[in-house]
């Protein structure tokens, strides 16, 4: 949290929306280690393990447009207050059906569709709601305070997840998701400031779908345009290629590879070991960002990316592959939040939504295809061969991004500054 300017944390509307993500986000984390598991413990198959990371990141490819367009031109925060009501609704669905006897896989997989379907349209809001609440100068500071805190969350949130998990019962512990929903629904509902700023609209405003249709072909000629966003967003697509395989088979790596039971809460350390990699890549990237390009940050976060996934793969040991876990994330991360904060900071107000969820669709587009693929290679032949082959994704990323502009891009992230498109 030092990374933040002392002005973030003597601001009430900045801290309470600090404190709804980070309250959120630690159910999110316990459900994110307890899921997997439950559905381990229901089938025993690493394709229908992977298959559950798979369906979480489609509802962005079917509503990641539509609701990048909207959430620009309505009140962000009644968007993400609704959305985390939805969600504490359809979390709790599963403790319930698990105490009267009538879970089944199905459930858990829609329930998993639905609930990211309402975070695509929560996080579409988020993005363009931190850039109007702190400002461009303060969206570095305010985005890495945000990881900073959320990652500490994380890092004990699996660890009791997984205890809580062995202890008590997958499906029991995801009650604890749902009221976090609900807290930080209220929380958010208490920021005073709006979460849009001003804008002009036109005296004869057009239709909603000829509106909506306008506003996505706006943000991806933007996204295209504009050189450095573009490039970006598509070694992110390789660089989540990899990241999905991992994250879908980690409860798969934990047991297969690592020799855990599925049902021993040291698996929650896994979980524990990405969180302090992520805080350890939002603690890192502003006093990069002073000295380095944002590109030379995310090619190198590739290529470690790449360099750590084969020694993951390898991992002798438990402990070693905690360690490696961890070192993992960093990479991933780094490349991930160098991204959004770029993104942030060049793009106009009016555009921030559709232009951060339609680069993180394209982005994060990777994902179910590497947590698929991952999960058939790990069924047919196991599952560290299959992490060895899925990094094809993250290397086909660096060549990429070696040969493209990012190589040579200037402009570090921390700059204040509005970049025009460019073709």
């Amino acid at each position: 949290m030092a990374s933040a300017p002392s002005g973030l944390w003597q601001d009430r509307a900045f801290i309470l929306f600090w404190t709804a993500r980070v309250v959120s986000i630690g159910g999110s984390t316990i459900t994110a280690v307890v899921l997997p598991i439950l559905v381990f413990q229901l089938t025993g198959s690493a394709l229908q393990t992977a298959l559950l990371a798979t369906l979480e990141v489609l509802p962005y490819f079917a509503f990641g447009l539509i609701a990048g367009a909207l959430a620009d031109r309505v009140d962000r925060r009644r968007i993400m207050v609704g959305c985390n009501l939805v969600q504490a609704l359809l979390v709790a669905s599963i403790p319930i059906a698990a105490a009267l006897g009538a879970l089944t896989l199905t459930q858990i997989y829609v329930v998993a569709v639905l609930v990211m379907t309402a975070f695509v349209w929560f996080d579409a809001a988020n993005f363009g709601a931190l850039p109007a609440l702190v400002g461009r100068g303060q969206v570095v500071a305010a985005n890495s305070a945000i990881w900073a805190a959320t990652t500490v969350v994380g890092i004990v949130a699996p660890a009791v997840g997984g205890g809580l998990a062995a202890a008590v019962g997958a499906a029991n512990v995801i009650a604890l998701d749902a009221t976090t929903f609900l807290l930080s629904a209220l929380l958010l509902a208490l920021v005073a400031r709006p979460f849009n700023q001003a804008r002009t609209e036109p005296a004869a405003p057009e239709p909603i779908l000829r509106r909506t249709l306008s506003d996505i072909r706006e943000g991806l000629v933007f996204l295209w345009r504009q050189r450095l966003v573009r490039t970006m967003t598509l070694v992110g697509f390789g660089n989540s290629f990899s990241a999905g395989a991992v994250v879908g088979l980690l409860v798969v790596y934990a047991v297969q590879a690592l020799g855990l039971p599925e049902t021993d809460g040291r698996i929650g350390l896994l979980y524990t070991a990405t969180a302090v990699g992520g805080l350890a890549a939002s603690l890192l990237l502003p006093p990069l960002a002073r000295r380095f390009p944002v590109g030379r940050i995310t090619l190198a976060g590739l290529a470690a990316h790449m360099a750590v996934l084969v020694a993951v793969a390898l991992a002798p040991s438990f402990w070693s592959g905690v360690v490696l876990i961890g070192l993992w994330q960093l990479c991933n991360t780094l490349v991930i939040i160098n991204g959004i904060a770029l993104r942030q900071q060049v793009t106009p107000d009016h555009l921030q939504a559709r232009v951060n969820t339609t680069a993180r669709m394209v982005a994060w587009g990777g994902q179910p295809f590497g947590a698929a693929v991952g999960g058939a290679l790990a069924e047919a032949l196991d599952v560290r061969a299959a992490l060895l082959l899925v990094g094809i994704g993250v290397a086909a990323s660096v060549v990429y991004g070696w040969f493209s502009p990012l190589r040579d891009a200037a402009p570090s992230v921390t700059t204040e500054a509005t970049v025009e498109a460019q073709p």
